[in-house]
């Protein structure tokens, strides 16, 4: 049984070649794209609006694309949406976006700033471990508030408005979608495809971007900032053909192209769900929302279906790489080695080699039966802390106190912390051979739990089969201890 897709594997130095072999390519408007990167190397940017405090793990197909751009030597500009924050992106959505406070809004864009900044540091580190070459050019991190913020409404309605055509703007998917829909569309957000086209106009004038790449979903806005270009120039009786004929997502060559867009497949699951806040199963990049733990998890739980586009996506493997390990995988697919090798370069990817480790301490830990968890727990005197740290949100992690655990039976500690339902099944799991504390099976039915039975005089692991509980031990509530 095959797991995954085939795709067409390239030795080709071009960028293009390249993402189209990884599955990350899904409409360009030009194929003089792929010549012009060949020849030179060019300035993009894509776009991301602060609608939520963090990041998550379904932008990171458009951040991964701007860092292959970025390490091929090209200069990348990821914007930062502090104006079309403001106003909310209408695709991809059957009703009105919740309509944001300016200050929450500059509050998301200083925390998202934050996370491109640290993403593109340790991506970069990430790619020097995987050996590979790195441009020299740094990203520029912008804020399109720093321009609409000057831009008056009449001086929008002039330029970019007397530009771009109603009739045009009603046939793209985002603004038919809505028109279809009880709710209809907002004057706001009808206007946003203007404002992400006055963007790429802005940007092309005053940075010299000729690129723009963003999901699928982004398409129809992308095309109206290429179109603002093509007319802005036109006006300013610059020599410029007409827009090429789009069909099967690449526009038909034309002499002088000079503005470009580029979209990649929205990041979903091989039924087709997509992720993000929205569809209510983010995963955030922000280890405060997403604990570097369950991040690490999300991606070991992927299906075989989905591990090889997710590696091609949002990992630096090659292409050849990742048939070699699905054919590996597929020899044997219990041991999950596509997802483990996922999990492991993305977590290190997004969170740095030590937040990877107590992440993998702390599947160890949960999830390895076999593992002699004292010899896990003590090679490193900072395992403990790291270990009560990663689960500090999750629910298998009980604190009780000394008074309250030290010297009680060992079937009441399990069936008084949840573990199993009352104190009659824990004595029955017991007598069957199905309890278990540190992975050591408890034989006595008059065992009690003492202080020593904590790893480092501070946590303790219960489990009835498959199930576990890591146990922290707190102070006695009736002492200083």
């Amino acid at each position: 049984m095959h797991f995954f897709r085939r795709y067409a594997t390239t030795t080709s130095t071009n960028i293009i070649e390249r993402l189209k072999a990884r599955g990350m390519l899904s409409q360009v408007t030009s194929k003089n794209l792929a010549r012009v990167t060949e020849e030179r190397k060019i300035t993009l940017y894509a776009g991301v609006d602060p609608s939520a405090v963090s990041l998550h793990v379904g932008n990171l197909a458009v951040l991964m694309t701007m860092l292959h751009f970025h390490l091929d030597g090209h200069t990348v500009i990821p914007l930062i949406g502090g104006a079309t924050g403001q106003v909310g992106d209408p695709g991809g959505r059957s009703t009105e976006r919740e309509l944001l406070e300016t200050e929450t809004v500059q509050n998301n864009a200083s925390s998202i700033t934050n996370q491109v900044e640290n993403f593109f540091k340790t991506a970069t580190e990430h790619a020097r471990i995987k050996d590979r070459s790195i441009g020299t050019s740094q990203p520029k991190i912008l804020n399109n508030l720093s321009w609409h913020s000057q831009l008056s409404f009449l001086s929008f309605l002039r330029f970019p408005g007397k530009l771009l055509r109603v009739n045009v703007l009603l046939t793209r998917d985002s603004v038919q979608s809505r028109l279809g829909s009880n709710q209809g569309i907002s004057f706001a957000e009808f206007t946003y495809q203007l404002l992400q086209a006055y963007d790429f106009w802005y940007l092309n004038r005053n940075h010299g971007v000729e690129l723009q790449i963003g999901g699928s979903d982004q398409w129809g806005n992308i095309i109206s900032g290429v179109e603002l270009i093509r007319k802005a120039n036109a006006v300013e009786g610059k020599s410029l053909n007409e827009p090429a004929e789009i069909k099967n997502g690449i526009a038909d060559e034309v002499v002088d192209d000079v503005a470009y867009g580029l979209t990649i497949p929205l990041l979903t699951t091989s039924t087709g769900e997509k992720f993000g806040k929205s569809a209510g199963n983010a995963i955030w990049l922000d280890q405060r929302l997403t604990s570097t733990f369950d991040f690490y998890q999300f991606f070991i739980r992927v299906s075989d279906a989905d591990a090889p586009m997710y590696l091609r996506c949002l990992t630096l493997s090659s292409v050849e790489e990742i048939d070699n390990l699905m054919r590996e995988h597929m020899a044997s697919p219990e041991k999950r080695l596509a997802q483990h090798a996922l999990a492991t370069e993305v977590t290190q990817m997004i969170h740095g080699d030590a937040a990877l480790q107590v992440a993998q301490l702390a599947s160890t830990v949960l999830y390895d039966t076999s593992s002699p968890l004292e010899t896990a727990l003590t090679s490193n005197p900072d395992s403990v802390g790291n270990l009560l740290e990663a689960l500090r949100d999750n629910p298998r992690l009980k604190r009780v106190s000394s008074d309250q655990a030290i010297g009680q039976y060992m079937t009441k500690v399990a069936s008084s912390l949840g573990l199993v339902a009352s104190h009659a099944k824990a004595r029955t799991l017991l007598q069957g051979g199905g309890l278990y504390l540190n992975n050591h099976r408890i034989t006595e039915l008059d065992r009690k739990l003492n202080k020593s039975d904590f790893i480092g005089d501070k946590v303790a692991f219960l489990r009835a089969g498959k199930e576990m509980l890591v146990v922290e031990l707190l102070p006695s509530e009736n002492s200083g201890d």
